[in-house]
C-alpha cells in the first residue's frame, strides 16, 4: 500500500492522461488517410507533438517548482481536454492542431515524476517510479481496450469510428480535469516565480543551445546528471517505434485496422505491466542497476531489429512484442529512478522538465529520421531504433567503466 493518499491520486491522473492518449492512437490515420504518403504526415504530427515539448516542459518544470505540482497538473489536464476537443470533426487540419496543442502540455510527465519523488520514501522511489511505468503501461492497455468495446459494442460502422472514439477521450480527459483539481500539492518549498525569470526561462527554453548548458550547470562529478540523460536521450530514439508503429502496422504488409491494433496494444500493455510490476516491486532495488541497464540495452538490439522482418506475420509480431516487454519495457523505469536519486527538491521539476526537453528534442529528431526512412521502405526505420538502442548500451558500458 502506498505510504502518501497522494499517490493513488497521482497514479489515477496519469493513468487516464495515458488512456486518452492510447485511445486515439489507433484512428488517428483516418485524420491523414487522403493524403499523399500517409505515414509522412503521421509522422509530422507526432514530430509536432514532441517537438513543442522542447520548450513547454522546462518551462512547466520551472513553474511546478515555483508554484506547485498541482496548478500545472491542473493545467496540463485542461489542455488535454482542449487538444481533444479539437478532433471533432475528423479533419487533417485538426489533427496537426491537436498535436500542437496537446505537446504543449505534455510537459506535464517532467512535474508527475517530481511530485512522485516529493512524497516518496527513498527506499521506495524505484518502486514508486517502476510503477508509474506499469500505470502507463495500463493505461496502454485500457486506451484500446475502451476503444474497441465501444467501437465493438455500439457496432460502429468503419466511417464513424474516430468520431466515436475521439468522444468517449473528450469525456475521459475532462474526468481528469476532476481528478487534477482534488489532489492535494506535494511540494512545500514554493517560491513564485517572477515575470522576468518566467520571460528567461522561456527564451532559454526557445534556445535548445542552452538546455545541455543549464543541465552541465546542475552536474558535478557525484551527481553524474549528464550521463544519465544522455543514456535517456539515445533511449528515446530507440523507443521512436512506439509513435511509429501505428503506420507501420496499419499501412505496411501487416494492414491492421483500428480493432486488430486495439487488440494488439492490450496483449502489449497487459503483458507489460505484469512484467513491469514484478521487477520494479521485487528485483530493482536488488539490482546494480547500471549493470541491468547495460545488459538490457544489449539484448534489447535484436528485438528491435526484428520488428523490421516481422512481415505480415501477426503470430512473429506477437512473438517479438513478449520479448520486448522482458527487456526493452524495463530499461526507462531504471533511469528514471537514477536521475530522481540526483535531484534536490529545490530543483527537482527543473532537472525533470530539462531532461523531458532533450527527449523532447530527440523525439523529434527521430521520428524526422523515421520519416525519411519510411518513404524509402516502411521497415528501415527498426534499423536505426536498433542502432539508437546499441547506443544506450555503449554509454552503460562507459558508466560502468567510469564507476569503476
Amino acid at each position: 500500500m502506498p505510504r502518501d493518499a497522494r499517490l493513488p491520486l497521482i497514479y489515477a491522473i496519469i493513468l487516464l492522461d495515458v488512456i486518452v492518449g492510447a485511445a486515439i492512437g489507433p484512428i488517428m490515420p483516418e485524420f491523414v488517410r487522403g493524403l499523399r504518403q500517409p505515414q509522412v504526415w503521421l509522422s509530422v504530427g507526432t514530430a509536432l507533438f514532441l517537438g513543442v515539448q522542447l520548450f513547454s516542459a522546462p518551462v512547466l518544470g520551472k513553474l511546478s517548482d515555483g508554484y506547485g505540482r498541482r496548478p500545472i497538473l491542473i493545467v496540463a489536464a485542461l489542455g488535454t481536454l482542449l487538444a481533444n476537443c479539437l478532433l471533432l470533426p475528423v479533419r487533417a487540419g485538426l489533427y496537426f492542431t491537436n498535436r500542437l496543442s496537446d505537446g504543449l502540455t505534455n510537459g506535464m510527465y517532467a512535474t508527475v515524476r517530481s511530485a512522485i519523488t516529493d512524497i516518496s520514501a527513498k527506499e521506495d522511489l524505484f518502486k514508486n517510479l517502476g510503477i508509474e511505468g506499469a500505470i502507463i503501461s495500463l493505461g496502454f492497455v485500457l486506451g484500446p481496450m475502451a476503444a474497441g468495446a465501444l467501437l465493438t459494442v455500439l457496432a460502429v460502422p468503419p466511417g464513424q469510428q474516430a468520431t466515436y472514439v475521439v468522444g468517449m477521450a473528450v469525456a475521459l480527459a475532462a474526468l481528469n480535469v476532476v481528478l487534477s483539481l482534488l489532489l492535494r500539492e506535494t511540494h512545500a518549498q514554493r517560491t513564485g516565480v517572477r515575470g522576468a525569470e518566467l520571460r528567461a526561462e522561456l527564451s532559454r527554453s526557445v534556445n535548445v543551445l542552452t538546455i545541455w548548458s543549464r543541465l552541465k550547470s546542475k552536474d558535478t562529478p557525484v551527481r553524474g546528471l549528464r550521463a544519465i540523460v544522455l543514456m535517456q536521450v539515445a533511449l528515446t530514439m530507440s523507443t521512436g517505434y512506439y509513435f511509429y508503429f501505428v503506420p507501420f502496422a496499419s499501412l505496411g504488409p501487416l494492414r491492421m485496422d483500428a480493432r486488430a491494433l486495439s487488440y494488439f496494444f492490450m496483449f502489449f500493455g497487459t503483458l507489460s505491466i505484469a512484467i513491469n510490476y514484478i521487477f520494479y516491486t521485487y528485483l530493482a532495488d536488488r539490482l546494480n542497476q547500471r549493470k541491468a541497464i547495460f545488459w538490457l540495452a544489449v539484448a534489447s538490439v535484436p528485438v528491435l531489429a526484428s520488428y523490421g522482418v516481422v512481415g505480415a506475420s501477426r503470430p512473429l509480431l506477437y512473438a517479438i512484442i513478449t520479448i520486448d516487454c522482458l527487456t526493452i519495457s524495463l530499461i526507462q523505469g531504471l533511469l528514471e529512478g537514477l536521475l530522481a536519486q540526483r535531484t534536490t527538491e529545490a530543483d527537482r521539476g527543473e532537472i525533470f522538465g530539462l531532461n523531458q526537453a532533450v527527449q523532447g528534442l530527440a523525439s523529434f529528431a527521430t521520428v524526422l529520421v523515421c520519416g525519411g526512412l519510411s518513404v524509402l521502405q516502411l521497415e528501415l526505420p527498426f534499423a536505426w531504433f536498433a542502432a539508437c538502442m546499441a547506443a544506450v548500451a555503449w554509454q552503460a558500458w562507459r558508466s560502468l567503466r567510469r564507476a569503476d
